[in-house]
């Protein structure tokens, strides 16, 4: 457990820190957001604000984790995989941030580019487990062999996870408030399970959520962008896996399933009937337009993804302990 307050230190540090001169960088050259049309007139105002804040998450967490690790001696190879998974898919959200920034508009990489990316970088955690002989899912007490079948399901989850807290990224704060309980809940779980590893990464990326909560807060100085939204997310289902509590990653990430369905659930709907569910998706969105502010729906939020944690940890704590008995 020290190790792990270690981590949480460092990288807290580490992102406080950096993120100054990182946001005055990105104010002087004005890299900024571009509010989707849809949103216009909820976010007018956020129209100019800077961008890509998930760079210097994402370093602080590489450097915090790693400082830790050689302290801890646990530099692994199971943890120098996810810190690569973390260190892709930020490259691979920074693209399409700088696409959006040079095109002045809230488009960047196409759809199809994206996802290629995204599927080619999860493959790596996926066949690690194949290699581990770990292809199987665990729930109190039932086990589930998938065999060959895992790497599809592993790639499923990784870009889903990316995705999802990619769409979750539509309110100050929103994204990484929820990152944090959802890192912190995975930091437990994989010392629960005796991953020390996996709970310093863990506690690196729920630290470095914690700290950029500072400038995104509302009113946000800065977005984590694509860049880290991306990021977040494939790393947070790369943890799962690698920790071994794939179902467990449900109630951790209510919050950005939720988000996702909202926007799936819509899409079909207006095709199958030319209805809409929700005034608009993701349903972060629908809250707006209901009448609740920014700050109650980050805070509503917020503690729901807290209260999925905890039944994750509660449940997965349980699970372990039928296992041992």
């Amino acid at each position: 457990m020290i190790m792990i307050a270690v981590a949480l230190l460092i990288t807290l540090t580490l992102t406080l820190l950096s993120g100054v001169p990182y946001l005055a960088f990105m104010k002087k050259k004005m890299y900024a957001q571009y509010i989707k049309e849809e949103v216009q007139k909820l976010h007018a105002s956020k129209n100019k604000t800077p961008t890509t804040g998930g760079v210097f998450i994402v370093v602080s967490i590489i450097l915090g984790s790693l400082i830790t690790l050689f302290m801890a001696q646990q530099l692994t190879t199971r943890a120098i995989i996810v810190l690569m998974t973390l260190i892709f898919y930020m490259f691979t959200g920074f693209e399409d941030d700088i696409k959006k920034i040079k095109g002045k508009q809230n488009e960047g990489l196409s759809p199809r580019a994206k996802l290629a990316l995204q599927i080619a970088v999860s493959m790596l955690p996926a066949f690690y487990i194949i290699f581990q002989q770990q292809a199987h899912l665990t729930f109190f007490g039932f086990s589930i062999e998938l065999g060959y079948l895992y790497p599809f399901f592993a790639v499923f989850m990784i870009v889903g996870s990316s995705n999802a807290l990619n769409l979750t990224d539509g309110l100050d704060g929103l994204a990484a408030g929820c990152s944090f309980f959802a890192f912190l809940a995975c930091s437990l779980i994989c010392k629960i399970n005796g991953y020390n590893d996996l709970a310093i990464i863990s506690i690196a990326a729920s630290a470095a959520s914690l700290g950029f909560l500072y400038f995104n807060k509302n009113p946000a100085k800065i977005f984590m962008g694509d860049t880290g939204s991306l990021a977040l997310g494939g790393m947070l289902a790369t943890i799962a896996i690698m920790g071994k509590f794939e179902l467990w990653l449900i109630p951790i990430a209510i919050i950005f399933i939720s988000e996702t369905l909202s926007v799936m659930l819509q899409v079909a709907s207006f095709k199958l009937t030319g209805k809409r569910i929700f005034k608009m998706s993701p349903i972060h969105h629908h809250f707006e337009l209901s009448g609740w502010s920014e700050k109650k729906i980050v805070t509503v939020f917020c503690i729901i993804s807290a209260i999925g944690g905890l039944i994750a940890v509660w449940g997965f704590l349980i699970q372990k302990l039928m296992g041992e008995m």
